[in-house]
């Protein structure tokens, strides 16, 4: 069977009998052949999640099939679905301030194709950034700055609207960008923007958070990306990264293992997504590797 033309079913619904069939029967009545399907039945939330990658001999219409799809299984099954192709990169905005380190790593990720991305530009609210932008050759615009704090961030979240409009974006990564998002514009881009933080929070907030660690003598660092909610810093898990350290690091030796793990927490994160591999599950989420 020909991989060129490679297809992602994604589909959530309440839990019943008979969905792998009814998936699996409309997609085999259409010469369909499945190279992948990952499922969970979350007995919690009695929520189901099934992932699905399969190829087809002849290029399909999405839209038509997507529609077809709806009428016949989706609908009857209570099912919210979603097909795409492999090969089409994730279109994704950035997000960034004064920190380098995940902005670099994503890039360089996309660029060696890791990462099926496309990125639709970056905003920030510092021009600090701004080289890296340019050696991969990418857009890059400085948010505005008003007069007073207020009109400053309704400004910002505007453009950030528009931008993510006008590019027909499907994802905001906060790639270190270090202003918290209003209700509003987290409510916006519910399930579609990825943050990363240290994962001392609650514990150690604010400025030099990892100074703070050093003076309690932690044990363990770590970093977490998540998507953004209202609830600051608490939105739905997607990746997260730990390790140990003891008595012998330094808060810079803290710093840099951090910021390591933010690198790769949130490149994780931002994969799984653009793969159509996270679901949210009420505050949880659920990643189909």
């Amino acid at each position: 069977m020909s991989s060129a033309n490679a297809y992602i079913l994604k589909v959530e619904c309440p839990g019943q009998t008979g969905l792998v069939a009814a998936i699996s029967g409309f997609l085999a009545g259409r010469g369909c052949f499945i190279t992948e399907m990952k499922q969970f039945d979350d007995l919690h939330s009695g929520r189901f999640f099934c992932r699905i990658e399969f190829t087809t001999e002849a290029p399909l219409d999405l839209v038509a099939v997507e529609a077809d799809f709806k009428a016949q299984v989706a609908d009857e099954l209570d099912m919210v679905s979603h097909f795409a192709e492999v090969s089409a990169p994730m279109k994704t905005l950035i997000l960034v301030s004064q920190h380098d380190h995940c902005l670099m790593e994503l890039l360089y990720r996309q660029k060696r194709g890791e990462l099926n991305i496309e990125v639709t530009g970056i905003l920030s609210n510092h021009p600090d950034l701004e080289p890296i932008a340019k050696f991969y050759g990418l857009g890059f615009e400085l948010l505005p700055n008003l007069e007073t704090k207020l009109e400053t961030k309704a400004a910002r979240e505007k453009r950030i609207m528009q931008a993510f409009k006008e590019t027909s974006s499907e994802l905001v990564v906060l790639a270190r960008y270090m202003q918290i998002l209003s209700p509003e514009l987290c409510s916006a881009l519910a399930g579609q923007c990825i943050n990363i933080h240290h994962s001392f929070l609650p514990g150690f907030k604010g400025a030099r958070p990892y100074y703070q660690a050093f003076d309690r003598g932690v044990k363990q660092i770590g970093a977490t990306a998540h998507y953004v909610t209202s609830d600051l810093d608490e939105g739905p898990i997607i990746e997260q990264e730990v390790g140990r350290v003891d008595h012998g690091f330094e808060p810079d030796d803290l710093r840099d293992m951090g910021r390591n793990m933010e690198n790769l927490a949130l490149s994780k994160a931002v994969k799984a997504h653009s793969e159509h591999r996270v679901f949210v599950n009420g505050l949880k989420t659920v990643v189909l590797d």
